[in-house]
């Protein structure tokens, strides 16, 4: 007999969902977040830790043991980021997962294969990932394991956009 797949129960199930942060935040960090979402500004770095461990225990409840920042360069492929979730082990040998709100919010890939129309000095070549706070975090399975995925938007060092979504993202602000 076939087995019946259920979308409405795997619907979203590997998408840090609204619903998911509702259940995980305190109400007053949902309320920025939201905030955040809607009105623009951002976040707190006291409400970007507590984003980020909520994030990083859900994902690490579903395998997750890297999370990486992800982006569409202007390449015409994604891109992304990796790091572990894994620190140092504790005195005890224990090993030890951690992910704060400043990994969360910002990142630093070499941006240097990006196309630029010339030559630059290594330090301009630098590109700079912010998080998306508008797009949902997710999961994404390999056959090496789950990452979180986090979305960014992606900046040359003089603020010039180096992905697909920057220019969206500031389109969608300024027509606001």
């Amino acid at each position: 007999m076939k087995e019946v797949l259920n979308v409405e129960e795997i619907f979203a199930e590997n998408v840090f969902t609204m619903g998911k942060m509702k259940e995980r935040l305190p109400k007053s960090v949902f309320k920025a977040v939201k905030k955040v979402m809607e009105h623009g500004g951002e976040l707190s770095l006291a409400d970007a830790d507590v984003v980020a461990k909520a994030m990083k225990d859900w994902a690490v409840e579903k395998g997750a043991t890297h999370y990486t920042h992800w982006f569409q360069p202007l390449t015409g492929i994604t891109a992304e980021k990796h790091d572990s979730f894994v620190a140092h082990p504790d005195e005890d040998g224990r090993m030890l997962m951690e992910f704060s709100g400043k990994e969360l919010i910002k990142g630093e890939p070499d941006a240097s294969s990006f196309p630029s129309g010339g030559l630059r000095a290594t330090f301009e070549a630098r590109g700079y990932t912010a998080w998306d706070i508008t797009s949902p975090a997710f999961l994404k399975e390999s056959g090496t394991g789950v990452t979180l995925c986090i979305p960014t938007a992606f900046c040359s060092y003089t603020g010039e956009a180096l992905d697909k979504k920057t220019p969206l993202l500031r389109s969608m602000e300024a027509v606001s």
